[in-house]
């Protein structure tokens, strides 16, 4: 898979509470430039980014974050205020417990609720898996599949833990057609977003792939790479028509970006 395909499967990510403004329209200038899916971030920001963005990216945001133990009215109401400032999509968190205490029908009920209240914007649901065993994984599937919601995600970024192959291959295996599957969570490396894509992931919630991307080109820039084939070009410099940057090079040769990662990520690990 090449590095492109990946970042347009990316939710561009910042849900950090010292996010500033500042950082949040990087965020923004970021996702434009390497076209991913869309950005990812706090609802008190959805307006003013929705006016930066001017309909380059997606907005998405994040509501019953993180613990998902809001009322339903209350996930209602935020859902209502995203879609008034301009959120195109929604990812809401469940209430972990009703689901430990086999209130199945709760939150059926909620997430049907938040849907409606998204006004036909893409939700997501949260489903935190870290927190569940296999069982209540394979009843969130059953219930997100009759909620009408468009995707079920793994986790909020805020817990123990994150996505895992072992998780998304149980979404995948359990979840209905129509249902997509957003691994989130601890996706650090290029492999691993490969291997949640091919297990049946649709979209993954990361801030990291961008950055990792970002750093690669960064390097073919200063020639620090005249060692490996260095015709992989930034995405921001492919043309609309094909698959060429500016220069004439092939825009779309992952070989480069893949022998870049493995270095890059045996150079952190030595670190640690």
């Amino acid at each position: 898979m090449e590095v492109y395909d990946i970042l347009s499967m990316v939710d561009h990510t910042l849900l950090r509470p010292d996010a500033t403004w500042e950082q949040i329209k990087t965020l923004c200038d970021e996702g434009i430039k390497y076209r991913t899916a869309s950005v990812c971030i706090p609802a008190s920001y959805v307006a003013a980014a929705k006016n930066y963005v001017d309909g380059k990216i997606k907005i998405c945001t994040v509501i019953g974050f993180p613990c998902g133990y809001s009322v339903k009215e209350v996930k209602c109401f935020e859902a209502s205020c995203a879609v008034r400032d301009g959120a195109d999509e929604i990812d809401m968190v469940i209430n972990i417990g009703w689901l430990k205490d086999g209130q199945h029908d709760k939150i059926l009920d909620e997430i049907k609720a938040v849907k409606e209240a998204c006004d036909g914007r893409v939700l997501k649901v949260i489903t935190e898996t870290c927190l569940l065993s296999d069982e209540e994984k394979i009843k969130m599937c059953e219930i997100v599949s009759a909620s009408g919601a468009d995707f079920i995600k793994t986790s909020t970024g805020f817990s123990s833990g994150g996505a895992t192959a072992h998780d998304i291959a149980l979404f995948a295996q359990n979840i209905d057609d129509k249902v997509k599957i957003k691994a989130a969570g601890g996706i650090s490396s290029l492999e691993d977003a490969e291997e949640f894509i091919r297990l049946g992931a649709e979209r993954l919630g990361t801030s990291r792939m961008v950055g990792i991307a970002k750093e690669y080109y960064e390097m073919l820039k200063r020639k620090e790479m005249n060692s490996y084939d260095t015709t992989v070009s930034d995405p921001s410099y492919q043309s609309d028509a094909g698959g060429l940057c500016e220069d004439g090079s092939d825009a779309r040769r992952p070989s480069a970006f893949k022998i870049y990662c493995r270095k890059l990520f045996r150079r952190r690990r030595s670190r640690q």
